[in-house]
């Protein structure tokens, strides 16, 4: 299987035109919300033995979404803050994006990658640097836990950004009956782990 992590950074920007081209044409065609999907892995629903990635086009945000930002309209983003301050689960940024641990992950080394600036959605520019960051990610897991599926997800509306899962756990009856979930590596130890790399 060839991952994303494995790509020539020269050959990212490449897959950057392709979204934007692919989220522009969405947008002309009525679909106002695209979300970005990556699953490497067969554990992480992966259907290819290579990484790809796939934009679903939707009429309107998908629920996990909507969770994250109920009220667009409300003033302050939680996600500003915690990209602005949490220098504690930072594990790299990169021209106008910052990668941090996930403040609460839901498994080990969940990530969060987001434009530093308050944004509704991507261009080619936030793709490209998006991509490296999460080239970038991968690679550091790599060097911690060694080959790693996991699934990557985009979500915009509010604050552009994508959530990066790893499958290192498996879901029991709590986190898939009521939605708990229990990570046992604090995000400031995940980071540290990640940024040592």
């Amino acid at each position: 299987m060839r991952s994303l992590a494995e790509l020539d950074e020269d050959e990212l920007p490449q897959i950057a035109e392709a979204w934007a081209e692919r989220d522009e044409a969405a947008r002309a065609a009525g679909f106002p919300y695209v979300q970005v999907l990556l699953n490497e892995g067969r554990e992480a629903g992966a259907s290819l033995p290579h990484s790809h990635s796939q934009l679903v086009w939707l009429r309107e945000p998908p629920p996990a979404a909507v969770v994250e930002y109920p009220n667009l309209e409300r003033p302050g983003c939680a996600l500003c803050r915690v990209l602005a301050k949490e220098e504690s689960l930072l594990v790299a940024e990169r021209d106008g994006a910052r990668l941090l641990a996930a403040p609460a992950g839901r498994v080990p080394y969940e990530l969060v990658l987001g434009a530093t600036e308050h944004r509704p959605d991507a261009d080619v520019e936030l793709f490209a640097t998006a991509l490296s960051l999460l080239r970038d990610a991968i690679l550091r897991l790599r060097a911690v836990e060694g080959p790693v599926p996991l699934n990557v997800w985009t979500h915009e509306g509010a604050h552009w950004h994508m959530e990066i899962v790893p499958r290192l756990t498996v879901l029991a009856g709590l986190e898939l009956g009521a939605g708990i979930y229990f990570n046992s590596l604090p995000p400031e130890q995940a980071a540290q782990a990640l940024r040592a790399v």
